[in-house]
């Protein structure tokens, strides 16, 4: 059960940020998770159209990697993805809020998000993960480098025995997962709530991490734990060739939007929005341009 943190204003850094972080508990975590999983059962076109290039993604990396013979990146390519995929979930983050309010939520309505009033502060959020993704991937081949030298593997069978039967794989895989951690652990404190936050309350990219690292640090364990469990769904859903990926990120992504509704105290006093327009009758003379209705909001 959740509790607010009893402050009026927050201070992180020195500097008072608007927003009310709550203690929450792990039961809340499987509760976020339940309402995300709901949210894809009602909307699993959308989402799966929205992941997709997930699994694909998945499958042109790993041809790549053997042709290009740079094998030992692939599993921290893969795992990488783990540090944009907060950008990544934004339209997702947009169904489930859509989805709260009552409102049909339809596939295009993910896109609606490129006009929120703060999608600046989350393009530039991302990019700061984008950035993170980068030094990791570096990181990692600096890793292998040091432990194997720079001669490639010539095959999967021959990585593979390389890095589970000597005692320079075992090393490579003991600092590359540390390292990896560390990298993880700062991903997640600054976006744990941040893009959702941005999206609901339009909250600068400087107070969304300070607010996300509040939310950390007032919630160590269950924060811990939620990392734990994301990292654990996307090892599973990796497996096969990443397929399982199209189901597993839409579900954390909309669970993401109800782990923020725990965390952060909504807006007493939220902005009344415009009602949407209507539909309407769709006629085959409009085609392609009904593909792309937000073009006729002007």
């Amino acid at each position: 059960m959740t509790t607010v943190f009893a402050r009026p204003k927050l201070q992180v850094f020195g500097v008072s940020t608007p927003f009310v972080v709550r203690k929450i508990s792990l039961s809340d975590l499987g509760n976020a998770l339940r309402l995300g999983w709901e949210d894809f059962n009602a909307i699993p076109t959308h989402a799966i159209v929205l992941c997709v290039i997930y699994p694909v993604l998945g499958l042109v990396l790993f041809r790549l990697v053997i042709g290009y013979s740079v094998l030992p990146l692939l599993f921290p390519l893969a795992a990488g993805f783990t540090l944009i995929g907060p950008f990544a979930a934004l339209g997702l983050y947009e169904l489930s809020r859509r989805r709260e309010r009552g409102e049909e939520a339809a596939a295009w309505d993910a896109m609606q998000v490129l006009r929120a009033p703060s999608f600046g502060a989350m393009l530039e959020l991302g990019v700061l993960l984008l950035v993170l993704f980068g030094v990791w991937i570096g990181a990692a081949n600096a890793i292998y480098v040091a432990t194997f030298g720079h001669a490639p593997a010539a095959s999967i069978p021959d990585f593979a025995t390389r890095v589970l039967t000597t005692p320079e794989g075992w090393s490579l895989i003991i600092v590359g997962c540390g390292v990896g951690f560390l990298f993880a652990v700062v991903a997640l404190c600054v976006s744990v709530v941040s893009f959702p936050l941005m999206l609901d309350r339009h909250a600068t990219a400087i107070d969304a991490i300070r607010t996300s690292l509040r939310a950390v640090r007032e919630n160590p364990v269950p924060m811990a734990a939620w990392g734990l469990v994301v990292a654990a769904l996307l090892a599973i859903g990796s497996l096969p060739f990443f397929v399982g990926l199209a189901v597993v990120l839409p579900v954390l992504g909309h669970a993401t939007w109800h782990l923020y509704r725990k965390v952060v105290e909504p807006d007493p006093n939220p902005p009344e929005e415009q009602p949407r327009p209507p539909i309407g009758h769709r006629y085959a003379a409009d085609f392609p341009a009904s593909l792309f209705p937000w073009s006729r909001e002007r």
